[in-house]
């Protein structure tokens, strides 16, 4: 048998080997082991934090909310009710001085002139109204 590769003297053929290499796994394991020993006791070290101490106070009142509506012909109406000349500077006074102040709300019609408007607002700035908002209706699509 000569060239058929075999050397002399080899069996013709050997036994797959059956039995698991666990030098590598051990290895492994023994680095773990290490590792956790190591990093164990740094886990339960806690940081001494001096953390703020809250208090629950009440919230403040919201304060009430005054519609005025002005209507296209410059009509004006507090909370719906019609007013008359000279009325709205009182009512602003008024408002002015209660705690906590009142929320002014216009409402007005978009065909209404800026004039009144403008006015409206600087007799609420006058009166020392600090809260004033327009409220109006979204364009639907």
């Amino acid at each position: 048998m000569i060239g058929s590769g075999q050397g002399v003297g080899v069996s013709s053929h050997t036994a797959p080997m059956s039995e698991i290499n666990t030098t590598p796994l051990v290895d492994v394991m023994l680095v773990l082991l290490v590792i956790f020993i190591i990093t164990a006791p740094l886990l339960t070290h806690a940081v001494k934090i001096d953390l703020p101490q809250a208090s629950s106070l009440p919230l403040p009142e919201k304060p009430e909310v005054v519609s005025i509506s002005i209507n296209a012909s410059g009509k004006m109406y507090w909370r719906d009710v019609p007013l008359v000349q000279g009325e709205l500077k009182v009512k602003l006074q008024q408002a002015a001085q209660q705690k906590p102040q009142p929320e002014l709300n216009i409402r007005a019609d978009k065909e209404t002139r800026y004039q009144v408007l403008a006015e409206v607002m600087a007799d609420a700035q006058n009166a020392g109204i600090t809260k004033l908002g327009f409220v109006s209706v979204p364009v639907s699509k």
